[in-house]
């Protein structure tokens, strides 16, 4: 078996043109992938530098096999089992700022420089009141980028077309737009040049993006036989899905630089990624915290378990053909189009998506991405929703204790103290609007559904007296 690196692979040479904040599994997967798809396709020459955010990460690993690895997808396309491997050849090389700084800031003073992309996770995008900004290098990465844009804008004496293209894919809402408004008041409070904040504003573009595929990493169970179809020792094989899709919002210059649709790859530019969020947090993320409740009662431990008992396939489906795309403002036949290629991905027999792990903070997730199709349904088309509320009452249920199955709950603590320490079996409605009352535990008014708690605890009363699989039959 062959070890991979720069003397078995014939690896080209690019130009580095990304900056990339983050070398884990997702980007490795998602945003070198299609780089280099986009390399090979010749519509791209990009090379990417990869900086570790902090201190400890996989620059070293990376090194080891000159950043050459396999991402290995497996799914389902067109109702067919699809398997596509590549070595992927776009990361020049990686580096940890911690130690290697100059290096570091050679590269992002670079006038061959044209974007960064970072994935930094869900808490790489805050703001630390001073933050040191000459620290070599800074600790958040909001004062990180910061620090590089004013020493770049410094050298290039603020020229502007030495600004860059800086593209987020953490997992929060904003996340371009929440990273530029960090950046900015890390140059107010520093007391940074005007003429500096103006140079961000007009020569930086920052942009929200939404990003979709799972990937769940490393193959440790089944790397042997991995290494041995690919024919070598690559320690930095990556598994995911063959599903992918980028939606970034923004102006015209995005398309330009970063063509990733013109190599045939699902990526979506549009002015406003908000409706396709929505759009996509209400069928993907909506379907999966609605079907978690109830199939952890039934036993399950993956997506693949839930979509093989029939009777939850028949739930999920009919809730989003006759709830939640309803409930949606676009055009019907499009949108049943993109919920089959949504819901495709739960037939994937290749990926092992833990229902544990979808199941943190169900509650919040569930007044995210649930309540507003209830909320739809009852104030826009004048109807119920009991699919969705059938799927809030599970929930509580879960959380009570009570359930058929032992289940610790992965949530606010003092919510789910609540939900079980009032729980009463001679009064189910009295329980139910306790919490649909309990003002800490949401940000809304659930209230706001003529009859909620009633209807719920009707749901609640069947699923404790018949089980969970009887009380699914019924809906």
């Amino acid at each position: 078996m062959k070890e991979l690196n720069k003397q078995t692979v014939n690896k080209p040479t690019l130009p580095v043109k990304i900056l990339q904040f983050g070398e884990g599994n997702f980007l490795r997967a998602f945003v070198d992938w299609m780089i280099h798809k986009a390399n090979e396709a010749g519509v791209m020459n990009h090379g990417i530098t990869v900086v570790q955010p902090i201190a400890q990460g996989m620059a070293e690993m990376l090194n080891k096999q000159d950043c050459l690895y396999h991402v290995y997808l497996e799914g389902i396309k067109d109702k067919n089992p699809i398997k596509e491997i590549t070595l992927v050849k776009s990361i020049v090389n990686a580096l940890n700022p911690y130690e290697a700084y100059e290096v570091y800031k050679d590269l992002f003073l670079s006038s061959d420089l044209e974007m960064i992309i970072s994935n930094t996770t869900e808490a790489g995008i805050r703001y630390e009141e001073g933050d040191d900004l000459t620290a070599l290098p800074p600790k958040s990465y909001p004062a990180k980028i910061t620090a590089l844009l004013y020493q770049r804008f410094q050298k290039f004496n603020g020229a502007s077309d030495k600004g860059l293209l800086i593209i987020c894919c953490e997992l929060i809402e904003n996340n371009g737009s929440t990273l530029r408004e960090f950046v900015l008041k890390h140059a107010g409070y520093n007391q940074l040049s005007e003429d500096f904040i103006q140079w961000v504003k007009t020569a930086c573009y920052f942009y929200d993006t939404l990003v979709d595929r799972i990937v769940p990493g490393f193959p440790r169970e089944t790397i042997n036989e991995i290494k041995e179809e690919i024919e070598f020792n690559d320690n930095l094989v990556v598994k995911g899905e063959y599903f992918h899709v980028w939606a970034i919002g923004g102006d015209a210059i995005i398309r330009e630089k970063l063509p990733l649709n013109k190599a045939g790859l699902n990526v979506l530019f549009m002015e406003d990624i908000k409706p396709f969020r929505a759009k996509k947090v209400r069928i993907l993320n909506g379907s999966h915290t609605a079907m978690v409740p109830i199939v952890l009662q039934l036993g399950c431990e993956t997506v693949k378990d839930a979509f093989n008992t029939p009777a939850v396939e028949k739930f999920v489906n009919q809730m989003v053909n006759t709830e939640v795309l309803p409930a949606i403002d676009e055009n019907p036949e499009e949108l049943k189009k993109f919920a089959a290629k949504i819901l495709e991905r739960f037939y994937n027999p290749f990926i092992k998506h833990y229902l544990k792990d979808i199941s943190l903070n169900s509650l919040s997730k569930w007044e995210a991405r649930n309540f507003p199709t209830l909320k739809d349904n009852v104030e826009k088309l004048k109807k119920d929703a009991p699919l969705t509320a059938f799927s809030f009452a599970a929930l509580l249920v879960l959380y009570s204790g009570k359930s058929e199955v032992v289940f610790t709950p992965n949530d606010t603590p003092e919510f789910v103290e609540f939900i079980q320490k009032t729980f009463n079996a001679n009064d189910i409605e009295g329980w139910v609007n306790g919490i649909v009352n309990n003002k800490k535990m949401w940000t809304i008014d659930l209230n706001a559904i003529p009859d909620f708690a009633t209807k719920v605890a009707g749901h609640v009363k069947i699923i404790l007296k018949k089980g969970m699989l009887a009380a699914l039959n019924n809906e």
